[in-house]
């Protein structure tokens, strides 16, 4: 195995387990029903229902900060990745809708930094699961 690329592969881990964690910490803990009421707001001109944008909005700090917490500690490596690229297409998605281009693209680029987490696996040696997998 080739010791650069599981350091690579263990520093992007990390570098995209804080961003999610990040995420999803600053909107808890810092003002959750202000995050949520923004959010609704931005989709206001879209054809999504307020109830449905309510509930992803308040969710989605939660789901953000479990896959952030998740890819930092190696565990679950392969379904935090998978929920992370499926997190992604849902952004997209509403963001398509909203017409934001340019955060689409910001959104695309995470979303290839999942896909390199996926397609590189075999180089997640520094990872909890390993632990697992031995017990």
């Amino acid at each position: 195995m080739n010791k650069d690329a599981q350091i690579a592969y263990l520093l992007i881990r990390l570098t995209m387990g804080l961003n999610f964690l990040m995420h999803g910490v600053v909107r808890i803990f810092g003002n959750l029903d202000k995050f949520r009421d923004k959010v609704v707001a931005d989709f206001q001109e879209t054809w999504l229902p307020q109830p449905m944008v309510e509930i992803f909005a308040t969710t989605l700090p939660f789901v953000e900060g479990v896959i952030g917490l998740l890819l930092l500690l190696g565990l679950f490596t392969r379904q935090a990745i998978i929920a992370g690229a499926v997190v992604m297409m849902v952004l997209i998605f509403g963001t398509s809708l909203r017409q934001d281009w340019g955060l689409v693209g910001s959104q695309i680029v995470y979303s290839l930094f999942f896909y390199f987490l996926m397609r590189y696996a075999g180089d997640n040696t520094w990872a909890l699961d390993n632990q697992r997998k031995r017990g």
